[in-house]
């Protein structure tokens, strides 16, 4: 058996893909048969420019073999990450061209990997598994202006119907999704494999209850400072409104981080530390020394139905979780993550009247450790992309 796996961010990168992917190849390589070979084509580490960390371009662990390829450097806008796909896909096509496998595995969270994978599965006339992460044509609606969207849309949703038809079986993350792909692909194989709790957070997880004893909280917020995440609404006037009270921490990178700092320093804010992306044994640390872990989609309507992976190592460490999430995400903290509040994005008032219904404590979250286990997930799904090369 032969797997082909495209995954744009593997490890040692930073990202909830490469985190998802990374653990899925450990996994596949458990289970499948003797002498067969997985196949990783994937990226030297580039999710941010501030962060480096070394990577071998070739890698055989076992049946795993990793190629990584170099990109061109660059930001977080839509051209430089247009030009790294096209480097990445060019260098797949390459690599592939002559060799021969049973499946071809794409993890997606931008329409052109899913294409990829559709296109390479339909060159070697084999079963495709796509994992989808994010729905891209029901995400630029709302993120690209009115004139683009205008233009593209058309072009990008035929693009994502045959790629999404082309695949054998198609994973959501979300259950958010599921509506999305009922009405524009009726009929087609679904499963629901989410994201989950990484061994490392399970390990940190708190066994007993503590609170802290200060008189200034620390609220930490780890991850990407874009758009999506619209902290550029949200935290300058939320920390001024909270200064004396609470101390923000902000760690990571992206295409508004520079859009933040400047309202952060418009509205003279003295309680906002921004740090940049840290690896991940680091950011345990902070996540230990923090007192509230804080979470925030931008106010769109294609975010309803996201599911972000930061919800289950956040909830995991047992400490309060403040979000500012709509739809699916507010409802799947509601139902499993205890000890949490939720407000509309981008609402200060409603964010200041959901902190004030936390408890300051950190304290285990047993069910969710149970139910949300990465392994346990992975274990599952690993065994369904098998069984897809035996269908």
């Amino acid at each position: 058996m032969k797997i082909l796996c495209l995954s744009f961010y593997f490890r040692p990168d930073l990202s909830a893909g490469s985190f998802k992917n990374t653990a899925l190849v450990d996994e596949l390589a458990r289970q499948v048969p003797e002498g067969s070979q997985i196949d990783v084509i994937t990226t030297l580490p580039n999710r941010y420019s501030s962060f480096s960390v070394d990577a071998e371009e070739l890698e055989q662990n076992g049946p795993v073999r990793i190629r990584r390829i170099a990109l061109p450097a660059h930001k977080s806008g839509m051209v430089d990450q247009s030009k790294s796909f096209a480097t990445y896909a060019t260098s797949v096509l390459r690599l592939t061209a002559k060799e021969d496998y049973d499946l071809v595995y794409a993890s997606s969270s931008r329409l052109m990997m899913s294409i990829l994978g559709a296109y390479v599965s339909w060159r070697k006339k084999i079963p495709f598994y796509l994992d989808i992460r994010d729905i891209f044509v029901d995400t630029i609606k709302d993120v690209l202006p009115g004139a683009i969207t205008t233009f593209a849309l058309p072009v990008f949703s035929r693009l994502e119907k045959w790629a999404v038809r082309r695949a054998t079986r198609v994973n959501l993350v979300s259950d958010g999704f599921v509506p999305y792909f009922q009405k524009h692909f009726p009929g087609i194989e679904l499963s629901g494999f989410t994201n989950g709790v990484d061994q490392m957070f399970l390990d940190a997880a708190p066994t007993e209850t503590s609170v802290p004893e200060k008189s200034e909280l620390e609220v930490l917020y780890a991850g990407n400072m874009g758009e999506g995440q619209g902290l550029h609404n949200i935290i300058p006037p939320l920390a001024k409104r909270f200064e004396g009270r609470l101390r923000f921490r902000l760690i990571g990178a992206g295409g508004r981080r520079d859009q933040l700092k400047e309202e952060i320093d418009k509205r003279g804010c003295t309680n906002v530390v921004i740090d940049e992306p840290i690896n991940r044994d680091e950011l345990l640390t902070r996540y230990e020394d923090a007192d509230i872990l804080f979470l925030h989609l931008n106010d769109y309507d294609a975010f309803k139905k996201v599911l972000p992976s930061k919800i289950f190592e956040y909830a995991a460490l047992g400490k309060p979780l403040w979000a500012g999430v709509s739809g699916f995400s507010a409802e799947f903290i509601e139902n499993h993550v205890s000890n949490s509040a939720v407000f509309h994005p981008c609402d200060v008032e409603a964010a200041e009247a959901a902190f004030n219904r936390l408890e300051i404590k950190t304290e285990r979250r047993s069910d969710f450790i149970e139910q949300f286990s990465r392994s346990r997930i992975i274990e599952r799904m690993a065994g369904e992309v098998i069984a897809t090369v035996k269908d």
